[in-house]
């Protein structure tokens, strides 16, 4: 029987990596949901059974063998006549694995169709651990022909264009589709050539959630095939949606989905860190976190984000003063945590750095006082800080921004301990934007406090670690502004030194920020992981070498010429 109409319901909710058994609970769950609304078909995300991206736990034979044997149990619970299910699973056929999704109906595996292109950049690698797909045909459920392109197989033409000189009538991507910024426009924008080439109308059902670094924005959509908007799912919410569609003279349309407002821009930016977060800590069973508030911009939001995140009453702060405190410092750390009504603790760290400079005295007689002295202050907060979170058990929240880990500007085993950043890949100019957005918006499902939360004054005084006496970051850095200009033409765009000085920067200067990024490189190779907000975040979308003598001259490229090798720069703690 040909059917006229179709209820798909459209699960955008999470899973977590290797939780086999509470990936299947949250399928079963969503099935119930989706047949009380009288669902023929329910879509899950990719490899939603595995967890996305499952990396290398795809190279475990018995990780395969779970993945499929709940598949199978999923499947049979399809005999009940209630909703059919189309979901992801790595899958094993004739010695080779691929990305699957899979058709469970009537009690079995009906159908299962393979991902053809393969991501193989940014934080993706899946070329390391899948077998490429043949070029797939539609399905036939209901009658109808249904084409399963899996995520990528919808940013180039030919599995779609396959799929619709096959007889397919509609298409249903399941996504595992990382946020980053402007990414949403990017999805809609591979969706409607999709379309517009094929004639069919298109579900994009996205995942929502956090894995390591990656957050999964949701913000499912679909398009009728005159690419006009279905539906729109709400960005980094989980929710089961009913979708009706139905026949007509040109094929079928969406009559019936939900249609809301998603966050964009800097309100999107925000969201994402709090999502990323809150996943990090609660699927690592983190009971909360404790932070080092310290008077200063980044603190201050990492304190947001968190109660935003986990509730007040499991984050804990702690101020750790020493002589070049400010009074300022002080005053505004204590507003801070008092509007966000977390539990704070002030902690003097003079004797404990008076020890330290006791136990060294004999090696360093005769040295002048420094960066080393400087950074012990570092430290000490760093061990503090550490020692509360192994006693409680929370997290400790590292609060450095990308400005400081692209120039060196933080002290390893100091203020980088921590076992995730929330800020690791947003700039200086962009953390004061988000301390000044979150003190007049506060994202959904939030569960801290509206209004101002973090203190006017935070916002408006210079930038200082606060090390020596009257110290500025502009005593050892470029203006924010001019900093992070550079460094998002050197990191983001891989701009040449030329480039950014025709576009108005001071060739010394570049040349200056270019030599502590690559010197910082091997910091940054121990710092703790963060949201990814950027195109390009520091870990698996920047892969570069810890041992790097390569220098951009900022002229014309030359051949290079024999002669005597020159002697490199060794990293040091305070590469700038």
């Amino acid at each position: 029987m040909i059917a006229d109409s179709l209820v798909i319901g459209l699960a955008q909710i999470d899973s977590t990596v290797g939780d086999i058994a509470g990936n299947v609970a949250r399928i079963r769950a969503a099935r119930a949901e989706a047949a009380a609304f009288g669902a023929d078909l329910l879509m899950f995300s990719e490899l939603f059974i595995a967890g996305y991206p499952p990396e290398d736990l795809v190279l475990k034979p018995a990780f395969l063998e779970a993945c499929r044997a709940a598949c199978e149990d999923v499947a049979r619970d399809t005999a009940d006549g209630g909703p059919a299910i189309l979901v992801g699973l790595p899958f094993v056929e004739d010695g080779r694995t691929y990305n699957a999704y899979a058709l469970l109906d009537k009690g079995r595996i009906e159908a299962v169709r393979f991902k053809v292109d393969l991501p193989n950049y940014g934080v993706f690698d899946e070329k390391r651990v899948f077998a490429a797909g043949p070029m797939p045909g539609p399905i036939v459920f209901r009658g109808v022909r249904i084409g399963l392109p899996i995520c990528e197989d919808i940013w180039g033409p030919d599995p779609v264009e396959c799929i619709a000189e096959t007889g397919g009538e509609i298409l249903l991507s399941p996504n595992g589709s990382p946020y980053w910024r402007g990414k949403s426009d990017e999805r809609l924008a591979a969706a409607v050539a999709r379309v517009v080439e094929s004639g069919l109308p298109l579900i994009y059902l996205n995942q929502v959630g956090g894995q390591d670094e990656l957050v999964f924005d949701g913000a499912s959509f679909g398009l009728n095939a005159n690419a006009t908007l279905a539906f729109q799912l709400p960005a980094f919410t989980s929710t089961v949606a009913k979708t009706v569609w139905r026949r007509g003279p040109k094929g079928f349309v969406c009559v019936e989905g939900p249609k809301v407002q998603v966050e964009q821009g800097e309100e999107a930016d925000y969201a994402a860190c709090v999502l990323g977060l809150r996943e990090y800590v609660d699927k690592n069973g983190f009971p909360g976190v404790v932070l080092g508030l310290s008077g200063g911009v980044d603190s201050a939001l990492c304190a947001a984000m968190a109660v935003d995140a986990l509730g007040p009453e499991r984050v804990h702060c702690l101020m750790l003063p020493y002589r070049y405190t400010s009074k300022d410092s002080l005053a505004d750390a204590e507003a801070c945590a008092r509007a966000l009504g977390v539990r704070y603790d002030i902690v003097p760290i003079e004797p404990v750095v008076a020890g330290f400079e006791t136990a060294l005295g004999p090696i360093f007689q005769g040295t002048t006082p420094g960066l080393t002295e400087e950074n012990i202050q570092s430290r000490v907060r760093g061990a503090i800080l550490m020692a509360v979170s192994n006693k409680f058990g929370a997290m400790l929240v590292t609060t450095g921004n990308k400005s400081e880990l692209s120039v060196g500007y933080a002290t390893i085993y100091g203020d980088m301990n921590g076992g995730f950043n929330p800020l690791k890949d947003l700039y200086k100019m962009e953390v004061f934007r988000l301390a000044a957005l979150r003190n007049r918006f506060v994202p959904k499902g939030a569960l801290g406090p509206a209004g101002e939360v973090i203190p006017k004054n935070i916002l408006i005084k210079p930038p200082s670690a606060e090390l020596r006496e009257n110290q500025k970051d502009q005593d050892s850095l470029p203006p924010y502004e001019e900093l992070d200009a550079i460094l998002e033409g050197l990191v983001e765009k891989e701009m040449r030194v030329s480039d950014l000085v025709a576009a108005g920067q001071n060739l010394e200067t570049v040349k200056r920020i270019e030599r502590m990024l690559y010197l910082a490189e091997y910091k940054r190779r121990q710092s703790a992981p963060g949201v990814k907000v950027t195109r390009k975040n520091f870990g698996r979308d920047r892969r570069y070498p810890i041992l790097n003598r390569f220098r951009d001259a900022g002229g014309p490229a030359v051949a290079p010429q024999e002669g005597p090798s020159g002697r490199g720069f060794a990293p040091t703690d305070d590469a700038i």
